[in-house]
């Protein structure tokens, strides 16, 4: 017998995240932290994304990954507007610097490509002519509509990343590429195994990460950064990557986009799976 969740009293939840946030911008992080545990309390699978801003505040232990509730929600809510909030407002363009790379190294074309976290299908365009066969997944139903609605992928799943890659069946892909995805993971390892075990032998895995300058990270391996995101170090995603049977090909420093006027450091990664 299934267990029936708890309904959730959407006017206490409101009025503790509400008070939580204004706490938080008024820098009372010790009441705005007891308001977050309010919110998780009231919302135990976390769809406003307390537990982050939690770790955010140093007020929380860092989560292995950002709540699958929170990100479905976070992305079907701007869904709409995504495209012109990313690319014209905070100048996003690492589908075009993936591309950039792609053919300045001669790594094209290939035959099937698995974009992880497609959104509303930004990646998907800028490889469209590279892959002849492109699947698309994201975790949120609202931007995989309209990712449908742009006719640039072979097929479209609404699911998150590694599940995906655990469940999947189908014949290997010879490029994975991950755009503004790891901000919303912190532990990579799942990630990067579940790549492997999707991957023919030489396969690409292609991703974007947003770091933080060496002493934020205190000699930790990710962590929440100030906007709520996941940073994580070079060193970690190096040793991940040759620990689940990648070859590093080329880490590059770039900026992954503008916040509050500030460019967000980042860098991307290109690996070769060697079995």
């Amino acid at each position: 017998m299934t267990q029936k969740s708890k309904k959730i009293d959407e006017e206490a939840l409101a009025e503790a995240y509400n008070r939580a946030l204004a706490l938080e911008k008024a820098g009372n992080f010790d009441a705005a932290a007891a308001a977050y545990r309010e919110v998780l309390d009231l919302d135990p699978e976390d769809h406003g994304g307390a537990s982050v801003r939690l770790a955010s505040m140093g007020r929380g232990d860092t989560p292995i990954k950002a709540p699958d509730a929170y990100v479905a929600t976070l992305f079907d809510q701007h869904a709409e507007v995504f495209d012109n909030v990313l690319v014209d407002q905070l100048d996003y363009c690492v589908p075009l610097l993936v591309r950039q790379r792609i053919q300045a190294l001669g790594l094209a074309p290939f035959k099937r490509a698995l974009d992880l976290g497609c959104g509303t299908g930004l990646t998907g365009g800028a490889l469209r002519d590279m892959a002849e066969e492109i699947t698309g997944i994201d975790l949120s139903e609202n931007m995989v509509e309209i990712a449908h609605e742009k006719d640039l992928y072979d097929t479209l799943y609404v699911a998150e990343a590694v599940d995906f890659l655990d469940d999947n069946d189908d014949e290997p892909f010879d490029l994975i590429v991950a755009t503004d995805v790891l901000p919303y993971m912190g532990a990579l390892e799942a990630l990067f195994f579940g790549a492997v075990d999707n991957l023919v032998p030489g396969g690409l895995l292609i991703f974007s990460s947003e770091t933080l300058p060496e002493e934020d990270f205190a000699g930790r391996s990710y962590m929440v950064g100030p906007h709520q995101r996941f940073a994580h170090s070079d060193a970690y995603l190096r040793d991940r990557l040759t620990a689940t049977g990648f070859e590093v090909v080329e880490v590059g420093d770039i900026t992954v986009r503008m916040e509050e006027g500030a460019p967000i450091a980042g860098q991307l990664v290109i690996a070769r799976f060697k079995p």
